[in-house]
């Protein structure tokens, strides 16, 4: 079992590598040649600077059993069609149940924007201390199910 992270924007690589730590799960950060990122915790994999080119490491690599780490909803589904995890930074894991609806929704936003018509979406408000902390406790537990449900270690 490894835990692949789309680290491009990743706000939460601290709180995975805690995680990991803890639980001796190697990791692999993956970013693009326009971000430089370092970990003595982490293994880190630099793509090409392609639009997608992250995702498409990720998923190549990404097995089942493993949990995937990104803000991406095609990539939380792909992981899914492999029978991994997934977990967006917030702290939302990705779904069988609900993967579909989350597909619809970046759809319908997409949809919107390309749109002629001039309308105002939201961006994502500022990221606090809480929601590191959401995220902690919400992939922990990811891990500790992972971890149980591949018969890697029992926390019952």
């Amino acid at each position: 079992m490894k835990i692949y992270v789309d680290a491009d924007a990743c706000p939460v690589i601290r709180q995975i590598e805690e995680i990991a730590s803890k639980y001796r799960i190697k990791t692999i950060l993956i970013c693009d040649t326009s971000h430089n990122i370092t970990s003595e915790l982490s293994d880190v994999i630099v793509t090409d600077s392609g639009a997608d080119s992250v995702d498409m490491v990720l998923i190549n690599k990404c097995e089942k059993g493993d949990i995937a780490v990104t803000q991406d909803y095609g990539v939380g589904a792909m992981a899914l069609s492999k029978k991994a995890y997934a977990i967006h930074p917030g702290g939302k894991w990705y779904t069988d149940d609900n993967i579909d609806g989350m597909l619809m929704s970046r759809h319908i936003v997409k949809s919107a924007k390309n749109s002629r018509k001039r309308i105002h979406i939201k961006g994502q408000r500022k990221r606090t201390e809480e929601d590191n902390i959401r995220f902690l406790d919400s992939f922990e537990r990811l891990v500790l199910k992972a971890l149980k449900e591949n018969n890697i270690i029992n926390y019952t």
